[in-house]
């Protein structure tokens, strides 16, 4: 499975970014995708994840502001960023889990000023 990220930007405080994530290859039994980040000098942590029935998680920072989505059809993830704060700043990795193996993408970059 390869997964290509993107939408990442840089966007004023207040503001907006979409994040897209397909998935390729033997995308079969894709059964969590979902998105972490890293920022500068911290452990990656994660943002939000989808199950292929619909369930979502989130992290609590993000609660009320982010929206995951997912296209099952098309293999993709979304992850729509509304009321983007500094603390966002992170480049963001989509992840999917096929039944025990973890795939990464390759990270797409989030730049919130003040």
């Amino acid at each position: 499975v390869q997964l290509q990220a993107s939408g990442g930007g840089l966007v004023q405080a207040g503001g907006s970014l979409r994040l897209s994530c397909a998935a390729s290859g033997r995308t079969f039994r894709i059964n969590v995708m979902g998105w972490y980040r890293q920022a500068p000098g911290k452990q990656r942590e994660l943002v939000a994840n989808i199950h292929s029935g619909g369930v979502t998680n989130y992290a609590d920072s993000v609660k009320g502001r982010f929206t995951i989505s997912r296209d099952n059809a098309n293999n993709s993830v979304y992850l729509q960023m509304n009321s983007l704060k500094p603390e966002d700043t992170a480049v963001y990795y989509c992840k999917a889990v096929q039944y025990r193996t973890i795939y990464w993408g390759q990270g797409t970059e989030v730049t919130v000023s003040s």
